[in-house]
């Protein structure tokens, strides 16, 4: 979706809501470059009808209209500043707004693709570039296109022949914006993606700083940095240079074919065909246009960038939703018992297509139902968790909840469902009460600190200075991984959903939070229908059913003595992991 046709129509769609603004905005333009242009015929009326005529009351008459029409040129560029300044704030944040939209349906097979830096990168360096082209550049280059044409026709009302002399010289000067731009288009798209790099680079390397710092890695983050910031300033490097080329070259064949036009017009004024005011309009002409030029040669680098910029942003708008919500989705039974049939079901991710991670796995889970997944690592656990929720489509096989296909239901509606408690406990940067909240957004905060007690939060939040108001910084550092898993169970608990998927949801526990938080989940899980990934003997020994998994496939089910006895690899795995 980089097609270069493809900006304008994209741009154009975001502006079509504000056309009253627009429109305003091009008639204070229209109105500003034609009172640039009256002023050429107010400096012909001062030289021939004052200066030339000597004519003092004609002198001041002239001057004054001048100063009137001087003072509706500034009105209309404060309204024309106004307008478009704030047209480019406004489109900026819908851009925003319609890209993070987009971004919030992609799954993460997208964003195993992506890099999370490089879509802020988007986000801000694209957008602000955007916000000022709108804003400003684009104003510029078109009040400049409007007053070179418009100092064209009038330099052509003054000489005809001096006005063919300039277009024999615009070609020339033309050329070097066409040729140089589409070189400076290309290497302001390449400058924006290495910036992106660096964007990427350091959030990744600032949110992972207590490795960095724990393997004394400082020396070669900063020497890969500072590798990638010179990437950044040799794409630079090329993009200023045939900028600054761009300007040079255009500044020189304007100046000089004015230069020449001059003598040619000073030989007309000595030989009497032309008069001298006339001579000074068209050069006043000839400077505005040739202005204008340098500034539409000038912005149009920054306008080459915005393209790029737009390119880059359209291609995070455009990306390829690969789970979506059907048309006309299928409808849950008013109340969900959580019955889960899962048949025949394959997977691979799709950027190891050629690695099944589950293979033609069937299994049965009945409502209310406590279901503990064990199995050695990379046997397809957290994967099931994934495809359960629709994160990933399967390769093959189905999902059905109380007998519908998930493939089939509204993806809202289908994850409203699950209630989710990761093996990493994701914390945001606010405050407790709405970490907690997140599970449901609307609850109040009675029913916050009731979750945060059954989860045995309380306490320790107690103990924060601001309580529940407590901001817990970025990805939760004010706490430690015990309290944040509670704080993520609470989260769980408030939300109060028919299935819960329970990752791991005690491993980073010491003994007497473990307790603690294993009777709240007893307390959780009644009722409801229970998918446990579990590597403790505790968890094990209290589900309905133990599922044996490795390499996606289903080995065994039972009770926990029922599988000592049946499965050797389950033996193993009990005196390895569940008994240490």
């Amino acid at each position: 979706m980089s097609a270069p046709y493809a900006v304008m129509p994209w741009l154009l769609g975001f502006l079509l809501p504000y056309r009253r603004r627009v429109i305003l905005a091009l008639l204070c333009l229209l109105l500003g470059s034609l009172s640039w242009l009256a002023l050429g015929q107010g400096v012909r009326l001062l030289v021939d009808e004052g200066f030339v005529a000597n004519n003092s009351a004609r002198l001041n008459q002239i001057t004054l209209a001048i100063l009137l029409l001087c003072a509706l040129t500034s009105l209309a560029v404060f309204c024309r500043f106004y307008l478009m300044t704030w047209l480019g704030e406004r489109v900026s944040a819908d851009i925003r707004n319609r890209v993070y939209q987009h971004m919030l349906k992609l799954s993460p097979t997208f964003y195993s693709q992506m890099r999370t830096g490089e879509v802020i990168s988007r986000f801000t360096a694209d957008t602000t570039l955007l916000q000022s082209v709108v804003g400003s550049s684009f104003s510029m280059a078109l009040r400049s296109a409007v007053t070179a044409v418009g100092g064209l026709l009038m330099m052509a009302l003054t000489s005809f022949k001096m006005t063919a002399l300039v277009l024999l010289a615009v070609p020339m000067v033309l050329l070097p914006i066409i040729m140089l731009g589409r070189k400076v288009r290309k290497l302001s798209r390449a400058s924006q993606d290495k910036l992106a790099d660096v964007g990427a680079y350091v959030d990744e390397s600032l949110h992972e700083i207590h490795t960095v710092q724990a393997y004394g890695h400082e020396a070669v983050d900063k020497q890969q940095f500072a590798s990638r910031i010179e990437q950044v300033m040799q794409a630079a490097r090329q993009r200023i240079f045939y900028r600054a080329l761009l300007i040079a070259a255009v500044m020189l064949l304007s100046i000089s074919a004015m230069v020449l036009i001059s003598w040619v017009g000073a030989k007309d004024v000595m030989a009497g065909s032309v008069s001298a005011g006339e001579l000074t309009a068209f050069m006043f002409y000839a400077v505005m246009v040739a202005g204008s030029a340098a500034t539409i040669s000038e912005v149009i680098g920054d306008i080459q960038r915005a393209a790029g910029a737009t390119e880059r942003l359209i291609e995070l708008a455009s990306a390829p939703v690969d789970i979506a919500s059907p048309a006309t989705p299928a409808a849950l039974p008013a109340a969900v018992a959580g019955a889960l049939s899962i048949r025949r079901l394959s997977f691979a991710y799709p950027q190891v297509a050629d690695k099944t991670v589950l293979q033609h796995l069937s299994m049965e889970i009945e409502p209310g139902e406590r279901i503990a997944l064990v199995g050695p690592s990379g046997g397809g656990k957290t994967t099931l968790f994934q495809l359960l929720q629709r994160f990933y489509q399967p390769t093959a096989g189905q999902i059905l909840l109380d007998g519908v296909d998930i493939s089939t239901l509204d993806l809202a509606q289908l994850r409203a469902q699950f209630a989710l408690v990761p093996q990493d406990a994701v914390i945001f940067a606010t405050s407790v009460l709405e970490n907690v909240r997140y599970g449901r957004p609307d609850a109040s905060e009675q029913e916050v600190i009731d979750a945060c007690v059954a989860a045995r939060a309380d306490e320790f939040i107690r103990q924060f200075s601001q309580g529940y108001a407590t901001q817990l910084g970025e990805r939760g550092v004010r706490l430690s991984g015990g309290q944040k898993q509670r704080i993520a169970i609470a989260r769980a608990m408030l939300a109060n959903r028919p299935l819960l998927l329970l990752d791991e949801a005690t491993s980073a526990l010491d003994a007497i939070s473990e307790q603690q938080v294993q009777q709240a989940l007893e307390q959780l899980m009644q009722g409801k229908t229970s998918l446990i990934i579990a590597h403790r003997l505790s968890t094990v020994i209290n589900a309905d059913r133990i599922m044996l998994l490795d390499q996606g496939k289903l080995l065994a089910v039972g009770t926990h003595q029922q599988l000592l006895q049946q499965s050797p690899l389950y033996q193993q795995l009990a005196e390895l992991q569940l008994l240490s």
